[in-house]
């Protein structure tokens, strides 16, 4: 199986009510892997700022203009398996604000991106925190509550799940 190792940035979108923004996706190629819900990111482009990867990446995933972002609160390292390609991601995550949380309107996706994304909605905090959906970084739940209480990490924490 073909291998992508490639740095990504995500971007934890909050609105003025504390909502987390995510997309529930699911793999085209694999119809037995469950659906699950992420927040918005991917690949940077060569030479590309990390920062500048997350707002390109949030805008053509979304559509969204109107958001402050902020700094980098997480970093991870995944291996995942999508659409038949094998990944091996080192992600910044940083933090968003918006004050206007519009439609979900995707702007510039890849196929495989338009394939795999089937919704999107903002989710009240304790409501994804209460879930057992599937979410997408694995470790979400665990560090959320803290970013959307505004308490950011002087320097990226480590999110990265256990290697299987």
């Amino acid at each position: 199986m073909w291998t992508l190792r490639r740095p990504a940035a995500r971007v934890v979108l909050l609105d003025g009510a504390a909502r987390i923004f995510m997309m529930r996706a699911s793999d085209p190629v694999d119809p037995h892997k469950p659906p699950w819900w992420e927040i918005p990111g991917g690949g940077a482009d060569r030479n590309e700022d990390l920062a500048q990867a997350a707002r390109r990446e949030l805008y053509e995933e979304t559509g969204f203009k109107d958001v402050t972002l902020g700094p980098c609160v997480w970093t991870q390292y995944v291996e995942f398996e999508f659409a038949g390609m094998r990944f091996e991601s080192d992600e910044s995550i940083f933090i968003g604000w918006t004050d206007a949380p519009a439609q979900w309107q995707p702007k510039r996706l890849e196929a495989l991106e338009a394939a795999a994304f089937e919704s999107a909605k903002w989710w009240e905090i304790e409501e994804l925190l209460q879930s057992d959906e599937p979410v997408l970084p694995a470790r979400l739940r665990e560090f959320l509550p803290d970013v959307a209480a505004g308490l950011l990490p002087e320097t990226p924490l480590d999110i990265s799940p256990p290697l299987v």
